[in-house]
């Protein structure tokens, strides 16, 4: 009787007595999503890491902590909400982490951690049958600090990577002392200026100062230590040997990545470390990353694909060690040249294209044992899944059933399950697992070869966001096409406000995404959030003009030489169509806004047409002379307006905003950071500084510390807040 009283009590507790009602999507409802990241299968295929990170708005911190969760239960029932005991949870609660990478034995895992100052690798000692963490210990402590960790599959070596000077390599006495040493004289100096002579001496958000990235491995030492007194190896008075550079020289080893797949990995032996590197003397102008091969005791590294002078990147073994798959292009100096999925055989050295008739860009892969590849790829706003079968004659992609926006793939260890992440336009990423069946008759979906998978909604692995999700009431993403540039058929979406009533009429946001070899889809966005937009009474629109990413790569080529025409065309066409269409829409309250090749996109707006109320430019090219002089990656200039302005001169000027000045009357909100290097701040200041001196409504955020992206919480609050009061001036009057 007391259990039953007791339990009645539990669901009263827990169960509201009516339903909550729903509220519009804010600022803080975002900030206190937590951001889940890529996920991590254990070796034994129970369990599953990853990082999710947590936003601190008053202390202005986001802190990524790692979490874990059973792989082994399946969802059940109608919600497929699995019991609370097997749910995700926080596995270090006391100490930030990021981005966990398991040993072989999966006892143990390497995880990033800054709790001591710095990102250095951390180890952490892991109890299998009760999914806990037993101790943690730091394994590096590096003046030049340390990311990107990676265990060896013997389980003998960890590798990571780090920025250092190449002029320590080979140094007298430890290379660490040596790095250590020139970092403290560059602290404690009075004079804080650079010396250049070459190009790229910054990139993105930061000078280099004379420093490389470069991989290190360092021995395990510490296992037998660990066996014996676990938590505590570093007091067992066994200190891990210096770290081994495996990459010397003046050469970032691997090159720069602003995320996605790692640019380097172990051979299944553990014996060598494949990478990509770019050597080209002149790196500003050349996309040439090259894969190279090292052994992990050190030495020479052997270029693998010096034959291809365009790039190639995201090295990873088959797991029977006779081929690297990798990701390649074609034509040198063209950052958006479609994405090849490459095979590259380690005993003949011969290279075969496994996506040769397939036209779209290929993302992050996997194998799934040594005859199958499994990996993503963006199609017509949103994503989806394929494979390519190894063993025929010609390999032919295979798509399966899978589609949203999948991405970070991993399969698990018994080759069953494939593991990734989804979002859509409502919803942040979330983990989610499908069986992949393999089957001479196709079970499942679309699929047309021998592997089929399942996109059973009760197969989501993590539901971290839900309770905050549950609150808020989204609209969900609605697609349209209509007659664009060229006579190509061009896709467009529209987001409605929440309570949305079809009588009224209501102004509109009109987004324009950035590359410009992007896309808008059924994804999610802390930076530009359509749903966030939309929130406040708006009908935001968005279009995936000709240079858009996911139509085949000639629509990608369509915008090179051609920023101003048919993507404006595009723009025009595609605004009209849902003036036309949707009755909802109030034509004379339109806002155009857009952030890099956006940020372009309307300044190019400012000066030929005047039906927008108001403008918001963010970091956005002004003077494209100006911009070419002052970017870093010379080579994407270059490529898209056909030369310099000395050898091409009309050409810039043809596309460039600034030409067409006079015609600007529209009220412009312009937004710059201090540290963007892709497109430096004079160009916000030339735009204000013109619409100023012409007596255009105009206001300027300028933001000392960030760069191209908007990243610190209170920095994307004031942008958020700024951004939406000054539409609201000009379209809600």
């Amino acid at each position: 009787m007391r259990r039953v009283l007791a339990l009645i009590l539990t669901a009263l507790a827990v169960a509201p007595a009516f339903p909550q009602a729903k509220h519009p999507f804010t600022f803080d409802d975002m900030m206190s999503l937590k951001r889940v990241g890529e996920p991590v299968p254990s070796p034994d295929g129970k369990w599953v890491l990853f990082s999710a990170v947590d936003v601190d708005l008053a202390a202005n911190k986001k802190t990524p902590h790692i979490w874990i969760v059973s792989l082994a239960v399946s969802a059940s029932g109608a919600t497929g909400v699995p019991p609370a005991d097997a749910r995700e949870r926080v596995l270090i609660p006391d100490q930030d982490g990021d981005r966990p990478r398991w040993a072989p034995d999966g006892k143990h895992f390497a995880f990033l951690s800054n709790k001591e100052g710095g990102s250095q690798v951390w180890i952490a000692d892991f109890d299998g049958a009760a999914g806990n963490v037993t101790g943690v210990h730091k394994l590096t402590a590096l003046a030049t600090e340390a990311s990107g960790e990676l265990w060896s599959p013997d389980g003998k070596n960890i590798l990571f990577t780090s920025d250092v000077y190449p002029e320590c390599d080979g140094a007298p006495g430890p290379e660490q002392e040596c790095n250590a040493k020139k970092l403290e004289e560059h602290e404690k100096s009075k004079v804080k200026a650079l010396i250049f002579d070459r190009l790229l001496y910054r990139h993105w958000n930061a000078y280099k100062e004379g420093k490389r990235s470069h991989i290190f491995v360092v021995p395990d030492v510490l296992a037998s230590a660990r066996s014996i007194a676990p938590g505590n190896a570093v007091g067992s008075g066994i200190a891990p040997p210096p770290p081994r550079d495996l990459t010397p020289g003046d050469f970032d080893s691997p090159v720069f990545s602003l995320g996605g797949q790692d640019n380097y990995a172990f051979s299944p032996d553990g014996q060598e470390v494949c990478y990509a590197s770019n050597h080209d003397k002149v790196e500003a102008t050349s996309t040439n990353n090259d894969l190279w091969i090292v052994p992990v005791t050190g030495g020479p590294a052997k270029n693998v694909t010096a034959d291809n002078p365009a790039s190639d990147s995201t090295p990873l073994y088959s797991p029977d060690g006779k081929y690297i798959a990798y990701r390649a292009q074609q034509r040198p100096g063209y950052e958006s040249d479609r994405f090849r999925l490459m095979l590259y055989d380690r005993k003949t050295g011969e290279k075969k294209n496994l996506t040769e008739d397939f036209d779209c860009w290929v993302g992050t892969f996997t194998w799934r044992g040594s005859r199958w590849i499994f990996f993503s790829a963006e199609e017509s706003g949103s994503a989806r899944v394929y494979y390519s079968l190894l063993d025929y004659a010609k390999p032919a992609v295979q798509r399966t059933s899978l589609v949203g926006y999948d991405d970070d793939l991993a399969i698990t260890a018994d080759d069953k399950f494939l593991l990734f992440t989804r979002m859509s336009i409502s919803a942040p990423t979330e983990i989610y697992k499908s069986p992949i069946i393999v089957a001479r008759t196709p079970k499942c979906g679309e699929t047309t070869g021998d592997i089929c998978t399942s996109q059973d909604p009760n197969f989501r692995v993590t539901r971290i966001n839900d309770s905050v999700l549950s609150q808020i009431s989204m609209s969900p993403l609605e697609s349209f096409w209509f007659e664009g540039a060229k006579g190509d058929k061009v896709q467009g979406f529209l987001v409605k406000p929440p309570n949305f009533d079809a009588n009224k009429k209501y102004p509109v946001k009109f987004l324009i995404h950035g590359g410009p070899q992007g896309a808008w889809g059924d994804d999610w966005s802390y930076r530009w959030n359509p749903e966030l937009f939309a929130a406040s009474g708006y009908v935001v629109i968005m279009i995936n003009f000709h240079g858009s990413t996911g139509y085949g790569q000639k629509f990608i080529d369509a915008i090179n030489g051609d920023w101003g025409g048919a993507p404006y065309e595009d723009l025009m066409k595609g605004l009209d169509y849902a003036e036309k269409t949707y009755p909802f829409i109030d034509k004379d309250r339109e806002c155009a806004m857009g952030a890099s090749y956006g940020g372009y996109a309307t300044n190019w707006i400012l000066g030929h047409t005047d039906r927008f109320k108001c403008i918001v430019t963010h970091d956005g090219m002004f003077n494209s002379t100006s911009a070419w002089g002052t970017t870093e990656e010379l080579w994407f200039n270059e490529w898209e307006f056909k030369g310099t302005p000395y050898t091409n001169r009309a050409m810039y000027d043809k596309w460039s905003p600034h030409m067409y000045a006079t015609s600007f009357k529209t009220p412009t909100l312009v937004v710059h950071g201090q540290l963007d290097y892709r497109l430096d701040v004079s160009e916000g200041f030339q735009l204000f500084t013109t619409l100023q001196r012409q007596n255009i409504p105009s206001k300027m955020l300028y933001f000392p510390d960030e760069g191209h992206w908007v990243l610190k919480p209170q920095n994307s609050q004031l942008w958020y807040k700024t951004v939406n009061e000054w539409v609201d001036q000009w379209t809600k009057k």
